[in-house]
């Protein structure tokens, strides 16, 4: 009874236990794919403010190439970078939104001092066109242009620099993650392994039992089918001599004193040694005696 009630507990709790470890398995894979999700982000945001100075250093690297040399071929990579420049900031803004007000704050200076200087550029650019060139050059020794860049490398280097902290955070948290996840997935299918070899056992135990306990039933049941066949046949035997004494006393009645019994008795007789012979046949079909030899024995 005891095993019983175990196998009947046992097995939905191991039933609900896998399911527990299905549930944590899909848990910890939700928060591996979330981190490595912000992790790559994290990468997209650095390798867009890369872009961006870049892009700035490319446009000021273009822009002097021309105001030294007034060759048109310089202005080729500074338009490339300053096609680049608006996906690269609205890259940024995507990527910022849902960064502090800290970053996003950081984030619009750099976008608006990239304006400003790209503002400078543009008119040192035209003077140069126009054909001033030494008031093109006054316009760069002024510095505007080296303050603007000054200030661009210094956000952009806060904000690198904040990124990478964050992107060490995150892989720090990934890594962690991966470890838990490990530890509880080897310890869950332990515990669950541990949990079906007892099952097994149980149900292993429980089928053994079940087999001795028919065992034990047939042989209890041969004993008692013997004990009947005994039963069965002593009473057997009690009968048949009974209905053999019954017959012969009907006969030797009807043989010696027939001649003297009045025609009710002799008929009573008849019946008597006919109802015997009767039980005799029925007794020899109950225990599967001949009954050719029966009635041998009953003549």
């Amino acid at each position: 009874m005891i095993r019983k009630a175990a196998l009947q507990i046992g097995v939905p709790a191991l039933l609900a236990f896998i399911a527990w470890n299905a549930y944590l398995a899909v848990t910890h894979l939700k928060r591996v794919e979330k981190s490595a999700a912000l992790t790559l982000e994290s990468s997209a945001i650095q390798a867009e403010l890369s872009g961006v100075l870049n892009d700035v250093t490319d446009m000021e690297t273009g822009q002097r190439g021309y105001l030294l040399t007034g060759d048109d071929a310089y202005l080729r990579p500074y338009a490339e970078a300053k096609g680049r420049i608006e996906i690269d900031f609205a890259n940024l803004r995507a990527g910022f939104s849902n960064r502090t007000q800290r970053e996003r704050s950081l984030e619009s200076q750099l976008e608006s001092l990239a304006t400003s200087k790209q503002a400078e550029m543009e008119r040192s650019i035209s003077l140069r066109q126009q054909g001033y060139r030494r008031r093109s050059f006054k316009l760069v020794d002024t510095d505007e242009g080296k303050g603007y860049m000054d200030e661009i490398r210094r956000i952009g280097s806060s904000l690198s620099t904040t990124e990478s902290s964050y992107f060490a955070r995150l892989e720090g948290e990934r890594t962690g993650s991966l470890k838990r996840a490990f530890s509880a997935t080897i310890i869950s299918n332990s515990v669950l392994l541990l949990l079906a070899v007892c099952a097994f056992g149980l149900i292993r135990r429980h089928e053994r039992r079940l087999g001795e306990e028919a065992a034990q039933s047939r042989n209890e049941l041969a004993v008692r089918n013997m004990q009947l066949e005994k039963l069965i046949s002593a009473l057997s035997g009690q009968a048949r001599s009974n209905m053999v004494a019954i017959n012969m006393n009907s006969r030797l009645l009807l043989e010696n004193y027939g001649g003297f019994l009045p025609m009710q008795g002799h008929a009573y007789a008849e019946q008597m040694k006919e109802a015997a012979a009767e039980m005799e046949r029925l007794r020899q079909d109950l225990v599967g005696s001949p009954s050719s030899n029966g009635k041998g024995r009953a003549a």
